[in-house]
């Protein structure tokens, strides 16, 4: 689990409770998971705990530096621990599939914005949308709701 967890709590004013250790597993655990899905993971341990104490959990978390979230969809925010480097969220539009890659990659591209812009790029957040390398060398037969 996230070293030092405990204490960035108790830092900043935060008591440890066990709800946020069960969120905070549960986030490691699904490496990338939604706050209906870290419910999920939640009540396999304790079936008390409910959708809103998720959102106020990981809240506490992000506010604390332990989580972030990005957008990887329309749907609700994604988490993952911040302990972990990083990271691009590659989506593939057709199978849903999550990879990540290092922000490293984006270098060059984050160096551009604010060379020419004065724009300081938080990558953090970044999604990039389209084909996986199975899903782009697949032929298939568009469903009629299919935006591809």
């Amino acid at each position: 689990m996230t070293e030092g967890w405990e204490r960035r709590l108790r830092d900043q004013g935060f008591r440890i409770t066990p709800q946020r250790q069960l969120v905070l597993e549960a986030v490691e655990h699904l490496r990338h998971g939604t706050p209906e899905e870290i419910l999920v993971e939640v009540q396999r341990t304790a079936s008390g705990v409910n959708l809103s104490t998720i959102y106020r959990t990981l809240e506490v978390l992000e506010d604390v530096g332990l989580v972030t979230h990005a957008h990887i969809g329309h749907g609700p925010p994604t988490y993952h621990a911040v302990d972990e480097h990083t990271h691009i969220h590659l989506v593939c539009d057709r199978c849903k599939a999550v990879q990540s890659v290092p922000a490293s990659r984006a270098a060059g591209f984050v160096d551009a914005l604010e060379a020419e812009f004065g724009f300081r790029t938080d990558i953090s957040h970044v999604s990039v949308h389209g084909l996986c390398a199975d899903c782009k060398d697949r032929s298939f037969e568009p469903e009629p709701d299919d935006p591809l």
